[in-house]
Order: C-alpha cells, then structure tokens, then sequence
C-alpha cells in the first residue's frame, strides 16, 4: 500500500512545519522537494530535475542549466499538518538566497549524496545553519547509485561537520538492488516495488535480522549517551523502548545535539513518506520556537508565536512577476487579514496589502489571512525589501535582518544600444531589489557601470535575467582598473610663460614652479611667492590650473597624485594679466613639468583574506604568488588555514573560480582596499593608455 497523509484538519501551530532542503549542488534537492510535492498529493504528475518539468525549477535559466538558483517556496499537507518548504540553490554563487532562507526557517533537511558524502556546499550551508540555530535531520539520497555506501557518508558528516550522527534506518539491498529500508525504531521493512509508488510494510528479512539488531543497539547506546531520560530507562532495563527513543530523538534535534539520519533514493521515490514522518515527528514547529526578539524604541522586545499577538513579520525575499511584486513573509505574531495597513517598523512607513497569497513556486493560491507560523507572499507593497520588518500600526518592533555577503566577483556592464540606457539602469535596479547580493555602482573615473556579485555564474545569471525579462541586450567585460601617476623625482626652477595677443586684451601669466614627491596619495599647493609679485587670486589661480592638469598624466593619461608644487616666483602685466592667463600658466607649466619629471605608475592594491581547508594551502600560496600577491601572514587551526596578502585589484579577476577550483568550492575570500602601489616596469609596459 501507499501511505496516504491525511488532510489539514487543525490551524494550531503545532501542526505547521517550515523547513528547508538544503544540500550541495546535485545531491538531489529538488528531486526531494518533486517527490514530498508528490507523495504529499500537492502534485498529480512528478517532474524531473532532466525534463524541466520541475515546480520549483521553473525559472527557464534553472531548466536550461539543470540546477536551483532561485530559493522556491511551496506548501503541501501530510497526516494532518501543513508544511511549509524552500528548496535552497546548492550553488556556491546563490549562498546568499540560502543566508535569507534559513533567517526565516525553523528546521531545515539536509541531504547528502551517497556516493559523495559531505560535499563542500553541504558543509558551506551547514555551517550557515549553525549560525542560525536551525535544528536538522539528514537524508542520504541516492543509495541506489554505483559506489552508494550509507555508512561511509554518515562517517563524512561525522567528521567533516563534527555533527553526532544517529542513524534510524538500514537500506535494503545495495546499490542498484536498493528496495526499501528497516526502520530501526519499529523494527519493520519498508519495501518499495519497480514500477510503482507504492510501499509495502513488513518483518525485517531474515538475512538483516542480525544486523538490524545490532544497529538498534548501537542507536540505544548513542541516544542514551546524550539524553538523560533515555539514560535512566536504559540503566535499568538496558534497552530503550521505540517510544524513549523517538522523544529523545527529537529533544535531541532540537537541542541540535545530535542529527537523525534516514536514506533513499528520491529518484526512485524510494524513502520519501518516512523522510515526511521524520520530518513532523523531529523538527520544529513554530510553537516550539522561542519568541521573537526585536528592537523598539531603544530597547529589547519579544513577541511570542500567537495569533492573538501584535502582528509581526519579516520580509524575506522580493520578486517581480506577471502577477504584481511578490515580496515574501514570515509571520512570526499576529494575523496579517487581506487589505490590512502594515507599519514598515524601521521607516514608520506604512502600506497596504492587497492580496496573501499561498505560494507554490510560479503559483499562487489567493488566501484571506496569514497566522503566526506561516509563509505567505503579499502583493501590494511597494517599498518592503528584504530584511524589512512589517508590524501592526502602533506597535511597531524591527527585527534582524538577514545578513547580506560581500560581493567579490564584478564585471562592468553596458547596453548595446545607447538608447536603451536607461531601460538597463531600471533593469539594474529591479535586480539588486530582487537580489541583494548583488551591487550596481557607477564608478566616477572609468565611467563604467559596474555589477558585482557572489561568482561568475551569478553574474552570467543576472546579466541573461536583463536580457530575457527586460529586453536589453548588454554587453559584458572586464571593469576597468583605475590606475594613477605620481612622481618619483621631480623638478625645480621651472619656468613658464603664458603670453597670448590676439587683438584688444591679451593674456599674459609668469610663473616658476618646483615639483616634488609627496609620500601620500595626495595633491599639495603652496605659494612661496614674496614682495607681492603674484598676488594672492593669481595664486589661487595657479593651483587650479595645477589641479587641471592633474588629471592625465605623462605616461597613459592616468589621474596624478602623490607630488606637492610650490610657486615660488612670477610676474605680472598691468593689462593682460588675469585670473584666466594664470590658470592657464599653471595647467601647462605643471605639464611641462611633469614631461621632465621621474613618473611611475601606480594601481590600487587590496588586502586579501583567503580561508581554505589546510591540504590547500600550497595552492592558494602558489596561485597568489602568481597574480603578484604578497604574502604578509598565515595561520592554521581546526583543519583551516587562513592567508592574508595584498595583491593588485587587477590581478583578482576571476580569481573567485579560481579558488574554488584550486579548493574544491571550500575555499572563501574577502578582500579591502589597501591603497596603491608601484606597477612593475614589465607590466606597466603592456598596459594600454587610458
């Protein structure tokens, strides 16, 4: 028989679970979520991950590429409970779309291949998870795969996430021959036959008796270790029984002490209804969350998980669809009724909501009100980003925010067609709306738009997003690096005169200028002119010419800084002499000047933190090496090493792939600016002039 769930029948919070499926890229997340949609009854047909058919993989570049970019929220109902699931990118590029899921998740599943065991963005979200304080339980997908071994990726997850593994379940067959799995709690078979959805109940084979037995024990032991209770029962009748041990189990899930394991295979929709038993019987519901915590004025708040509560929620998530903008809640007090005024907590705008909706990836079904506990999306709100806190008018409190990463991967960005300029400005707007992990600026001194983000796929992602939903074709390349002049030995003495007669008043301007380097990325004037022979205005004249011709230098064109002029001598005529004439002699006697002084070039240099597993550091060192990096410290613990370097702006260019290819996705970096430095003679040869 096929296990059927029964229906919603109860609004309580204890019969709501938020959760999300988090797992690296491939481990099978979104099969998982296919298949809950399917058991579940939410869906009549599965769709696969291959086929685009997919619900939460709807956005056509997620299709055509075969992975999840987008965070996709759907809601289905199982033995009486409403349960409430975002399926999370496994990407490292769209970590931030994870970072404001699981701001607003109470548990979350954690799957893993079989083969792969603990993958480096299994452990990237893991840890993501720690900081929340999210409880998990693990799914071990895959087993039907050659090479699919049960115990050597709980091993994984033992020592890669330093997590206590308790597994409740042992497969049925291996590999290929994998048919079900003996829940080691009831001590009963679960058979699932080729060919149909269906599952059978029944004793556990003979030939796994023994083993099944023995793996009981060993869960006994483990759950009597941590637990108390499970402790005193097991001391006195030296066994636990299925009820101790699923009240411990969960008390120990969310204490986040320990970690229940389970196993299938979701391509075969083999383990799916006792992943969803696990599920209601483990992980939290709201009403087991402690109250929210906020500020208002000036001080700390809390708002329990009560319908009766002051309404409280947190914007999340923003998109733009066919329908209006969606931005996406987590009521965590109160009751959001449809039409309702909201108070944006930190603003003390408010705005009104026109409709709540249910959301099932690109669908949505129309709702009348939302409760403590649920995930909804509204349509109406014009200002809400996320990370904004929504509140009843009066009783205003402003949550956390999810945190935001710093981008570390830019390109420069411009349309094709100069008429469609501004078209790409809204565009670019609209994005990091919808995203804000990505970053638009203009940069002043190369003119250049400049999108930044969390990798380069991230980047290839939202560059095809103007092109398909906004209509702009853009072009996409490397930003410019801003590089700078500055002297090194300079002149003194030098003479210029600014003499022009064109008819009627003339312009004449004598000025004697010493040039010299200063130590500091900066510009210094100074006039040591005495008796008067260049007053005061032509002097301030000077220095604005000097600051005009600071603009290109000698060698490429590039900005100069770095010198210090001193006017030390001039003259004047009665008549042609003016403050123009005199700007004009400083503009080009700083020119001149600068053609007869010592220039080197310089470029913007970053300090770079390099974390990386400790195997990888020979790599990282050899590869920063390489891009004129120099190493100023490094240190090692816990099996991570951390690198910190200052390396030229231009040399990080795809450095982020780089990285993750050298560190199999486990190595991150955060860079800041570190000032300038002098380009060597070799490299500043092949540069072009600005």
């Amino acid at each position: 028989m096929r296990a059927n769930g029964r229906p919603l029948t109860t609004t309580s919070l204890t019969a709501v679970r938020n959760l999300g499926i988090l797992a690296h890229v491939d481990a099978g997340k979104t099969t998982i979520t296919e298949r809950i949609l399917f058991a579940t009854g939410a869906i009549h047909q599965r769709g696969e991950v291959h086929a685009g058919t997919t619900v939460t993989d709807y956005d056509a570049q997620e299709r055509d590429r075969g992975i999840t970019i987008f965070a996709a929220s759907v809601s289905c109902t199982w033995d009486g409970h409403r349960v409430n699931l975002i399926d999370t990118p496994g990407h490292v590029d769209f970590s931030d779309e994870v970072e404001r899921s699981l701001r607003v998740l109470d548990g979350a599943v954690a799957v893993f291949d079989a083969v792969a065991g603990v993958e480096p963005q299994s452990e990237s979200v893991w840890r993501q998870a720690d900081r929340h304080g999210v409880p998990r339980i693990a799914f071990v997908n895959k087993l039907d795969r050659a090479g699919a071994d049960l115990d050597t990726a709980v091993a994984s997850i033992r020592e890669r996430l330093g997590a206590v593994p308790l597994v409740v379940q042992l497969p049925i067959g291996r590999e290929g021959a994998f048919t079900g799995v003996v829940d080691l709690l009831a001590m009963r078979a679960l058979h699932w036959h080729a060919g149909s959805d269906a599952y059978e109940t029944g004793p556990v084979p003979e030939p796994l008796r023994e083993e099944a037995d023995r793996r009981r024990r060993l869960l006994e032991e483990a759950v009597a270790e941590l637990h108390a209770d499970a402790l005193e029962e097991f001391c006195a009748t030296s066994a636990l029984t299925a009820r101790t041990l699923a009240r411990a189990l969960r008390e120990l899930t969310l204490r986040r002490d320990a970690v229940v394991v389970l196993c299938g295979s979701a391509f075969r929709n083999r383990g799916i209804e006792p992943l969803l038993d696990a599920v209601l019987a483990y992980l939290p519901s709201p009403a087991d969350m402690p109250p929210v915590r906020g500020m208002a004025d000036g001080a700390e708040q809390e708002r329990a998980p009560d319908p009766a509560e002051p309404f409280t929620a947190l914007a999340f998530k923003v998109t733009a669809t066919a329908t209006g903008r969606l931005t996406y809640l987590r009521v965590y007090a109160g009751t959001l009724r449809k039409g309702a005024t909201v108070l944006d907590a930190a603003t003390g705008r408010t705005e009104r909501v026109g409709r709540i909706l249910r959301v099932q990836a690109d669908r949505h079904e129309e709702k009348e009100e939302a409760v403590a506990g649920d995930i909804v999306a509204v349509i109406g709100l014009k200002a809400a980003r996320a990370g904004t806190t929504l509140c009843a008018p009066g009783a205003g409190l402003v949550l956390e925010p999810p945190s935001v990463a710093e981008p570390v991967v830019s390109v420069a960005v411009e349309a094709r067609r100069s008429i469609d300029t501004g078209r790409l400005s809204a565009a670019l707007a609209r994005l990091s709306e919808e995203d804000p992990s990505l970053v638009v600026r203009s940069d002043a001194e190369t003119g250049q738009t400049v999108l930044s983000g969390m990798g380069e796929l991230h980047l290839e992602v939202a560059a095809e997003k103007i092109r398909s939903d906004h209509g702009v074709e853009v072009v996409v390349g490397r930003p410019q690096v801003s590089y700078r002049e500055t002297v090194v030995r300079g002149v003194t003495g030098l003479v210029y005169r600014h003499v022009k007669q064109d008819g009627g008043a003339g312009q004449f301007a004598h000025v004697v200028v010493d040039v010299e380097p200063l130590e500091e990325a900066a510009f210094e004037f100074r006039s040591a002119v005495v008796g008067g022979r260049v007053p005061q205005e032509y002097a301030r004249a000077v220095e604005a010419g000097c600051r005009d011709a600071l603009a290109e230098g000698p060698l490429g064109g590039h900005p100069v800084t770095g010198l210090r002029v001193t006017l030390t001598d001039g003259a004047t005529h009665s008549k042609d002499s003016s403050e123009m004439a005199f700007r004009a002699a400083g503009r080009f006697a700083l020119r001149e000047a600068l053609r007869l002084s010592a220039v080197e070039l310089l470029e913007p240099v970053v300090e770079v933190t390099v974390t990386v597993p400790e195997d990888g550091v020979g790599g990282v060192l050899g590869d920063l090496a390489a891009r004129r990096g120099r190493v100023s410290g490094s240190t090692a613990g816990s099996g991570t090493a951390v690198i910190t370097a200052t390396v030229p702006l231009a040399e990080l260019f795809g450095y982020a792939s780089r990285l993750r290819g050298r560190t199999r996705g486990r190595g991150t970096f955060t860079t800041r600016p570190a000032g300038l430095a002098p380009v060597p003679a070799s490299v500043a040869a092949g540069l072009p002039a600005r």
